[in-house]
């Protein structure tokens, strides 16, 4: 079992910065691979990003390739989502989650969190 609580979340003007945490507890936090995931109202949940048991692959959704970045650091139990560049089309509530495979957390994460808001503004 793991549990998964996501803080960052806000609002921010088009251009901005934010950074999202997920604190994770249960499992080793090694164990596990983490990633982030968005839904915007009326909208799938998409995947965005994802990080390997020990950060050392990660993947991001072509939609924020070169302006989000997921990092972990396994001694805080914690995985972040930098995101630099905001636009209002990342406007959305973003749900840390976790999964026992890298293609797992990418499609049908088994961990997910109750999710933070996001908002941009134009």
């Amino acid at each position: 079992q793991v549990q998964l609580v996501e803080s960052g979340g806000g609002s921010v003007q088009a251009g901005g910065s934010l950074r999202l945490s997920c604190a994770a507890s249960g499992r080793t936090f090694s164990s596990i691979n983490m990633g982030w995931f968005r839904q915007a109202p009326g909208k799938e949940r998409e995947f965005v990003a994802a990080i390997s048991r020990y950060g050392g692959n990660t993947y991001c959704a072509d939609s924020v390739k070169g302006r989000f970045t997921i990092s972990r650091d396994n001694t805080r139990n914690t995985a972040w989502l930098q995101m630099i560049s905001l636009k209002p089309e990342d406007t959305a509530n973003y749900y840390c989650a976790a999964s026992n495979t890298l293609g797992g957390v990418t499609t049908t994460p088994t961990y997910w969190g109750q999710g933070t808001q996001v908002t941009v503004s134009s």
